[in-house]
């Protein structure tokens, strides 16, 4: 796998970053930002920054100009989306097809303006469905509007929303044990051996959302 290249590019709210994970021969770009209370070192972030390059996917990990320039709270959605579509072009002058997505609050990001940029497909990881609590407050619509394919990979113990909590017909792969973070409790059984429940979690993130990137792209692995 080659080494991680980065990208600053200049957006409305500021310059944003792209640190590129490249593919021997892309297929693909998946695009991924980040949530609203943490940046692109989240655990399934970096799990799939390492493993989706030798499966043919180029992976683009993004950061907002808010964390770029060290803030601590992110800005309204609205800016979320200005930024991302003003780096859009950017992901998509790699040459492959782009999927959109990101976690928790990228995820977001990605579903509400992936279909109008020209995304093929959208990744949801960790979608905040509602706020902790109050399923009231839903956000399927988001989900639901996105309008192209679209894959939630979620934690099994998620306050913003369990598996079970999506909306019939949402195509949604459940990680047992995990919360928003994708942490799984030191005490949760591994279910592969030779591995402990935390590698586990990540295995079913990484494998789960390499086999969907195949389809989505027509293609096998490298």
């Amino acid at each position: 796998m080659n080494a991680p290249k980065t990208q600053t590019v200049t957006t409305p709210a500021g310059d944003a970053r792209i640190t590129w994970h490249h593919a021997e021969h892309p297929r693909a770009v998946l695009a991924l930002g980040h949530g609203a209370g943490g940046g692109i070192e989240a655990r399934d972030l970096r799990a799939l920054a390492a493993a989706l390059p030798g499966t043919g996917v180029t992976v683009a990990l993004v950061e907002q100009p808010w964390r770029v320039a060290g803030k601590k709270v992110a800005p309204a959605p609205k800016t979320l989306d200005a930024a991302w579509t003003a780096l859009w072009p950017a992901l998509a002058a790699a040459g492959p097809p782009v999927i959109a997505g990101g976690r928790s609050a990228g995820a977001r990001v990605a579903c509400r303006t992936g279909r109008e940029l020209g995304a093929v497909a959208v990744l949801a990881l960790s979608f905040p469905l509602h706020p902790p609590g109050r399923p009231e407050k839903s956000r399927a619509e988001e989900l639901t509007g996105a309008g192209l394919p679209t894959l939630v990979v979620q934690g099994g113990r998620d306050p913003f929303g369990r598996p079970g909590e999506f909306p019939a017909g949402a195509r949604v792969a459940e990680v047992a044990s995990a919360d928003h973070g994708f942490a799984v409790p030191k005490r949760a059984e591994s279910a592969r051996e030779g591995m402990d429940a935390q590698e586990a979690a990540l295995a079913v993130i990484t494998e789960t959302v390499a086999g969907w990137c195949a389809e989505i792209s027509g293609g096998g692995r490298e």
